[in-house]
């Protein structure tokens, strides 16, 4: 899977679980907001795999390319 693939698929599974409607207040966020919101949230678990490389080899140049892209996207 290419940087620019596993950066979309990331975001887009963020995107699944982030809520458009907060229930409690019954507010209603755009789909632009849910968006920055999952790829802030992909940010954070790239970030997290980058900081173990010291314990788990990975492939760190694939990650940061993958970061790179989720935000461009």
């Amino acid at each position: 899977m290419t940087p620019k693939e596993k950066a979309q698929e990331l975001v887009d599974k963020f995107a699944e679980i982030i809520p458009i409607e907060d229930a409690e207040h019954g507010e209603t966020e755009s789909y632009f907001i849910q968006y920055e919101k999952a790829k802030q949230c992909a940010l954070i678990a790239v970030d997290e795999i980058l900081s173990v490389v010291w314990y788990v080899p990975v492939d760190t140049e694939y990650w940061e390319e993958v970061k790179q892209e989720i935000e461009n996207l």
